[in-house]
This record gives structure tokens, C-alpha cells and sequence, in this order.
């Protein structure tokens, strides 16, 4: 892989990274103690009626998905940062062919070539 493309694809990935954390910054707290892992901050209002009390749980157990959703994506994105700084980015984790440019240019931090991804 040439290595302006493997230096837009890092570029990418950062700007991916800091955009993550920014938003799980916005109602999560990291973990220092576990890497990558983050925890949904609990409100801190007063006990309200059950009606307000339902809503706060509801919008808690979005907050979890969403959380789990960005941890996810978070992680992939580190992945690929390693696999780039150990010059073993752009190969498919199931067939170790290289991943296509155009792929990686839509998605870095892709660890499967589109026939691979394809078939799971």
C-alpha cells in the first residue's frame, strides 16, 4: 500500500478517533482502569413521579446502546491504528487479502475485504 494512502487513511482514523471520544464524552466517563471502555454517567436528578422516572430509565438504556454502539467503533478504530503503526494494515482478518483501497477509504478502519464481510 502506497504510503500517502496509508497516511490519509491515519489522518482519517484520528479525526475518527477524537470524534468518538468527543461524543462519549458528552454523557459517558472513561474507564482508566480498562482500556477502551467507557461508562454511562447516571443523572443525578431527584426522584420525580414514575412517569419521569420511566423516561429517565428508558433514555439510561438508550444512552447504554448508544455507549456499547461508539465503544465498538472506538475499538476498531485503535485496532486499525495499531495494525498501521506494526505496517500490518489493509489485510483482511479472515482471508489475509488486502482490503480494497476504496473500501478503506470509506470505512479505515474496516478489518474484513467486502467478499469477507460480505459472507458473514
Amino acid at each position: 500500500m502506497k504510503k500517502e494512502l496509508i497516511e490519509k487513511l491515519k489522518k482519517q482514523l484520528k479525526e475518527e478517533k477524537s470524534a468518538l471520544e468527543k461524543e462519549l464524552e458528552m454523557f459517558a466517563k472513561e474507564d482508566k482502569n480498562i482500556k477502551n471502555n467507557w461508562d454511562v454517567r447516571h443523572s443525578e436528578r431527584e426522584k420525580g413521579n414514575m412517569e419521569e422516572e420511566a423516561d429517565e430509565s428508558q433514555e439510561y438504556d438508550n444512552l447504554i446502546s448508544l455507549e456499547h454502539n461508539l465503544e465498538l467503533r472506538l475499538k476498531d478504530v485503535n485496532l486499525a491504528m495499531e495494525k498501521i503503526a506494526k505496517e500490518e494494515y489493509g489485510k483482511c482478518e479472515k482471508c489475509n487479502k488486502d482490503i480494497e483501497e476504496k473500501r478503506l477509504l470509506v470505512c479505515p478502519e474496516a478489518r474484513l475485504c467486502m467478499k469477507c464481510n460480505e459472507d458473514k
